[in-house]
C-alpha cells in the first residue's frame, strides 16, 4: 500500500486529522533535534516520535491510559512502520496541546482515529532516516531496507543504527510519498505483546491522579449540594475549624471547601460542617415523575428519522403484530478511583495533574472559567483507575483549579465515593415503544423502534438537531438486518438530572430493546432466534459472520437441564461487528447467574489479541453490572444511591467465564471499548427468557 500526495497535502491533511501530524515542514528544520552544545541529541521527525543518538525511539502517546491498553496499542502501530526493535521503546504520555489534534479518549476512537495518522507517522520517520543511510553509503534508498531499528544495506548486509543517522535524517525534507506495510508483512501489529503499562501497576510505580504529591500542597474536599442546582445559602464551619489538621474553609461554586493537611482530615471536616442550602426548583424531582414524563411520550408517534416501506400495513394484512415497552434507568460510572485532581494556581499560570479523558477540553475549560492565556495553562494527564467516559467532562479539573486560586496553594481534591455516586452525570433513562409483525410464512414484515430518552448535546449544549441528528439513537439504526417494512422515531425528553456520555451510551440501551424484540418476534413466528436473525442478514454481512461464529462456538441449540437457557444478540457500531451468546441458570429462589458468555467480534484488524480479549472482558463485567445489578433513582432532587451498598458492582465470583472469538480480516481498524457492551444485556435477557418463558423489559433484569 502506498500514499501518495504532494508536500503541500501532505501538511494539509494532518493538520486537520484525528492526530494532527506535525512533521518536519511545520518547523525550521535545525529544529528537529534537541542538542547538547553542539552535540546532537533527539531526531524528532514528528509530534508522536523521538528517536536519540543512543538508537532509543520515544513513542508519545496522545491518548489517555485507563486500562484500556493505548500506551501499548498507539506504540504498536507506530513502532511496526518505523521497522524498530519493541524492547527500546519508551512511552511518554503527552500533555493536552492542540499540536496532537483530538485528544479525548471516548466512543472507541483512540485506536481507529488513530491508525492511520500514526503509521504514517511511523513510515515518514522510517523513510527518512533510509534516505540518510543511503546517502551516507552513496546509494540508492531503494537498496536499503529498515530493519528492527538499524537500516541495513541490501548490496552488502552492512548496516547502521537509527541513532547514528539522528543528525543526518534531521536535515532532510519530509517525504511526499510514503509507502506503508502491506498486513502480510506486519511483525508486530496482530502479536500479543505484553502491556507497556502492567510493570509499574505491578510494582507500585504507576502514577495515577490519586497518587499525585506537590511541594507545599494540601488537600481538599467539598460539601456538595443536596439537589440537583441547588446553591451554599448559609454554612457554620466552627466544629470544622475546631478540628485538628483543618486549614481554612471556603465557599466555592460546587459548595463549600474544606482544605486540610490530609485527605482523611478534609472529608472529616466536611463531615462536621452545618449547611443551609438554596435547593432550587428540582427539589420535587423523582424518579415517578420522570418515568410518568417518559411515558407520556408513548402516547406519541414521535418525530420520524427513518421509514422502509409500510410498517402499517401488517394490521391491514392480518399478520400476527407484537408491541412492547422495554426501560431503561439512568446509571451511575462508578470508576474505582474517584474523581481528583490536583492544580496549581499561581501568578495567573495553571498547572493541572489529571487522570481525564479529554485533557485539550479541560485545559479549554480552565483558560475559559479563568480568563488565562492559552500558554499559561498545561494538564498533565496521569493514568487512571477507570473512566467509562466520566472523565471526559472537565468539572473535577475546573473545580482543582479553583479551590488552588481560592487558598493561593497546589491543591489536590479528592471525592468521597458518595460524591462520586450521587454527583455524577448519568447515563440517559431511556424508554422504548417497540411494534413488530411476522407475515403467514412466519417472516420478518415489520419493525418500528420509537426511541424516546433526553439528549446529552441538547442539554450540555443547547444542540439544535434534526431527527435525523438526535445522539439518542445509537445502536436503533446501525442494523444490518435487511427489512422490508421498518420504520425508527425519536424524541427528546427535556429532565432536570445531568446526563453524560458512559461507556457505549445510548449504544447499551436501544440494543437491548431491539434485539430482545427481534428475539420476541421470533418467538412468535415459532422460529428459532438465532435462525431468525440469520434470515435477516445477507450472506456477505459481518453480523452475519460474528453471528453465526458465536452460536457455533457456544453450541448454539444444544440440550440444556431445566432452569438454564440460552441468548443470542448482535450489535454493530463503532466500525466493528459483535455477537454474544449468554448461558444463564435461573435458581428456584430466582437468582440470575450468569454461567458463560461466548462472543465474537470483528474490529478490523487486530493490533493485539491480548487488548482485544481484554476490552471484551471489560466490556461485559461493565454490561452485566449495569444489567443484573444497580440503578440510579432520584428522590427529593437528589441520587439515591451513595455507594457500593446500595449501588453493587459485579463481584469476582459473579462474573462469568468468557470466550472471545476474534475474526481475522484486514477491514479498516475497527473501536472496541464498548463493542462488547451493546449485545449483552440482550443476550441475558434472551437466555432468561429461554430458561424461564418469562419476558424481562427493564433493567436491571428482577425477577
Amino acid at each position: 500500500m502506498s500514499v501518495k500526495q504532494t508536500r503541500r497535502e501532505f501538511i494539509k491533511v494532518f493538520s486537520m486529522s484525528g492526530a494532527a501530524l506535525c512533521l518536519a515542514s511545520f518547523v525550521p528544520l535545525n529544529s528537529l533535534v534537541a542538542s547538547e552544545g553542539d552535540k546532537p541529541k533527539i531526531f524528532s521527525p514528528s509530534v508522536f516520535i523521538k528517536i536519540d543518538t543512543d538508537g532509543i525511539v520515544t513513542i508519545v502517546v496522545h491518548r489517555s491510559e485507563m486500562g484500556q491498553g493505548v500506551r501499548t496499542a498507539l506504540p504498536m502501530i507506530v513502532a511496526e512502520e518505523l521497522e524498530v526493535d519493541w524492547r527500546k521503546i519508551k512511552i511518554e504520555q503527552a500533555e493536552g496541546d492542540p499540536k496532537y489534534g483530538d485528544q479525548i479518549t471516548g466512543g472507541s476512537t483512540s485506536v481507529r482515529k488513530s491508525w492511520d495518522p500514526l503509521r504514517i507517522a511511523g513510515a515518514t520517520a522510517r523513510e527518512m532516516l533510509i534516505a540518510a543511510a543511503a546517502a551516507r553509503w552513496n546509494v540508492k534508498p531503494s537498496d536499503c531496507k529498515a530493519e528492527n531499528g538499524y537500516v541495513v544495506n541490501k548490496l552488502n548486509n552492512k548496516k547502521v543504527g537509527y541513532g547514528d543517522l539522528v543528525e543526518e535524517a534531521s536535515k532532510l525534507p519530509v517525504p511526499q510519498n510514503v509507502k506503508l506495510k502491506d498486513p502480510k508483512d506486519y511483525k508486530i501489529i496482530g502479536k500479543k505483546l505484553h502491556r507497556t503499562d502492567s510493570p509499574d501497576k505491578i510494582y507500585g510505580k504507576a502514577k495515577f491522579g490519586i497518587d499525585i504529591v506537590l511541594p507545599g500542597m494540601v488537600y481538599a474536599a467539598v460539601g456538595r449540594s443536596p439537589a440537583f442546582g441547588a446553591t451554599v445559602k448559609n454554612y457554620d464551619d466552627s466544629v470544622t475549624k475546631s478540628l485538628k489538621g483543618i486549614l481554612d474553609v471556603k465557599k466555592v461554586s460546587t459548595g463549600v471547601a474544606v482544605f486540610a493537611e490530609s485527605t482523611w482530615q478534609a472529608f472529616k471536616g466536611v463531615e462536621n460542617l452545618s449547611v443551609e442550602w438554596n435547593l432550587g426548583p428540582n427539589a420535587n424531582v423523582n424518579s415517578e415523575t420522570i418515568n410518568n414524563k417518559l411515558k407520556e411520550y408513548l402516547k406519541t408517534d414521535g418525530d420520524l428519522v427513518e421509514i422502509k416501506g409500510n410498517p402499517d400495513d401488517a394490521e391491514e394484512k392480518n399478520y400476527r403484530t407484537l408491541e412492547a415497552i422495554y426501560e431503561a434507568p439512568f446509571q451511575a460510572h462508578a470508576p474505582m478511583e474517584p474523581m481528583n485532581c490536583t492544580a496549581k494556581f499561581e501568578n495567573n499560570k495553571v498547572e493541572v495533574w489529571a487522570p481525564t479523558q479529554s485533557p485539550q477540553e479541560a485545559r479549554e475549560a480552565v483558560i475559559k472559567t479563568f480568563g488565562l492565556n492559552e500558554e499559561d495553562v498545561v494538564v498533565y494527564v496521569t493514568l487512571m483507575g477507570g473512566g467509562f467516559g466520566r472523565r471526559t467532562n472537565p468539572d473535577f479539573v475546573v473545580e482543582a483549579v479553583e479551590l488552588s486560586k481560592a487558598v493561593g496553594k497546589p491543591v489536590k481534591v479528592t471525592w468521597t465515593r458518595e460524591d462520586d455516586i450521587k454527583h455524577d452525570r448519568y447515563r440517559p433513562v431511556s424508554m422504548h415503544k417497540l411494534k413488530g409483525s411476522v407475515d403467514k410464512n412466519n417472516k420478518l414484515f415489520s419493525f418500528s423502534h420509537h426511541v424516546i430518552a433526553p439528549s446529552i448535546a441538547v442539554q450540555n449544549w443547547g444542540a439544535k438537531l434534526t431527527p435525523k441528528q438526535y445522539d439518542t439513537l445509537g445502536g436503533a439504526i446501525e442494523k444490518d438486518y435487511i427489512i422490508p417494512n421498518y420504520k425508527i422515531t425519536a424524541s427528546i425528553v427535556d429532565i432536570p438530572v445531568p446526563i453524560w456520555y458512559w461507556r457505549s451510551v445510548y449504544h447499551s440501551q436501544n440494543p437491548f430493546a431491539a434485539e430482545c424484540f427481534i428475539d420476541e418476534l421470533a418467538h412468535a413466528a415459532g422460529r428459532d432466534p438465532y435462525e431468525f436473525r440469520m434470515e435477516l442478514l445477507p450472506d456477505d454481512s459481518r453480523m452475519k459472520a460474528v453471528l453465526k461464529t458465536a452460536a457455533e462456538k457456544a453450541g448454539w441449540g444444544k440440550k440444556l437441564p431445566p432452569g438454564k437457557g440460552m441468548g443470542i444478540a448482535a450489535f454493530a457500531g463503532y466500525d466493528s461487528f459483535s455477537a454474544q451468546v449468554a448461558e444463564v441458570t435461573v435458581t428456584e429462589s430466582k437468582e440470575i447467574i450468569v454461567d458463560k458468555i461466548t462472543c465474537a467480534v470483528d474490529c478490523g484488524i487486530v493490533i493485539n489479541p491480548d487488548i482485544v480479549e481484554q476490552q471484551m472482558d471489560s466490556g461485559i463485567a461493565f454490561a452485566l453490572t449495569a444489567a443484573l445489578k444497580g440503578e440510579i433513582t432520584i428522590r427529593d432532587g437528589s441520587v439515591v444511591e451513595s455507594n457500593f451498598d446500595d449501588f453493587p458492582m459485579l463481584q469476582f465470583s459473579e462474573m462469568p467465564v468468557v470466550e472471545t472469538h476474534i475474526m481475522q480480516n484486514t477491514y479498516r481498524v475497527g473501536g472496541l471499548g464498548e463493542v462488547a457492551v451493546g449485545p449483552c444485556a440482550p443476550a441475558v435477557g434472551n437466555a432468561i427468557f429461554a430458561a424461564t418463558g418469562k419476558r424481562l423489559r427493564k433493567l436491571p433484569f428482577r425477577l
